[in-house]
């Protein structure tokens, strides 16, 4: 589904990515891993289209997307639920949810809503509630429903689980974990290295813009330097 080779970006003068390669199959779970500053986020912005990549290239379903236009890419089926949720604070729940679908999957917006409230039944209570008055959960919650919205045939979640009590992240990522078994390919950029590993393939690790471990999130668990530098042990 999601093939990045070699890619390179950053901003203004600073490169935060100095080739960086990652691939994504139909119906799997991907995790990429690192702590707060590693370029995470950056590689999300590229694969969405929010920066140009300087160098590199990245394949959505077989077509080059490297640098296109955002609404192009979420027209794809590439749907990124951003880090801090970014939703819109003064309109209700309901309306957020209705905006994710306004771009891709218009027609199909009503069944998508109830499919959004069954798996969230804590949105569906707060339907008309404004989304700024809501509990950091719901708001994530809120996020990741907005993005279901859209039918995605690729979802980038970037920290879903950041800020969340120890019980919602357990939630989280059960959800994460659901969505993956129903066929919906995940790259989970993440910074919880034990249950992103527990419900990926495969992941990656990324250390100063580069990738520095990839594999099986199975042989990656057992992984001494990782264990060392992520878990303490």
């Amino acid at each position: 589904m999601l093939e990045v080779a070699d890619l390179r970006a950053g901003y203004g003068a600073i490169e935060v990515l100095h080739g960086v390669s990652l691939s994504v199959a139909a119906g799997e779970i991907v995790a990429v891993l690192g702590a707060n500053g590693v370029g995470k986020t950056t590689l999300n912005n590229a694969i969405s289209g929010l920066i140009r990549p300087r160098a590199g290239r990245i394949t959505f379903d077989g077509a080059d997307i490297t640098g296109a236009a955002p609404v192009g890419i979420v027209e794809a089926g590439l749907i990124h639920v951003p880090e801090g949720r970014k939703i819109f604070p003064n309109l209700s729940v309901r309306e957020n949810l209705l905006l994710g679908g306004y771009a891709r999957a218009r027609a199909r917006r009503a069944r998508n809503l109830e499919r959004a409230f069954a798996l969230f039944p804590r949105l569906a209570e707060r339907a008309s509630q404004a989304a700024g008055s809501l509990s950091g959960g719901e708001q994530q919650m809120l996020a990741i429903g907005r993005g279901l919205m859209a039918e995605p045939r690729l979802l980038v979640l970037d920290e879903p689980s950041l800020g969340l009590s120890p019980l919602l992240v357990e939630e989280m990522f059960a959800l994460i974990a659901s969505l993956g078994a129903e066929g919906t390919p995940v790259l989970l950029v993440e910074q919880n290295v034990v249950q992103s590993l527990a419900i990926a393939a495969r992941a990656y690790v990324i250390e100063k813009g580069v990738v520095a471990l990839a594999g099986s999130a199975a042989a990656l668990a057992e992984n001494a330097d990782l264990k060392a530098a992520y878990l303490g042990l």
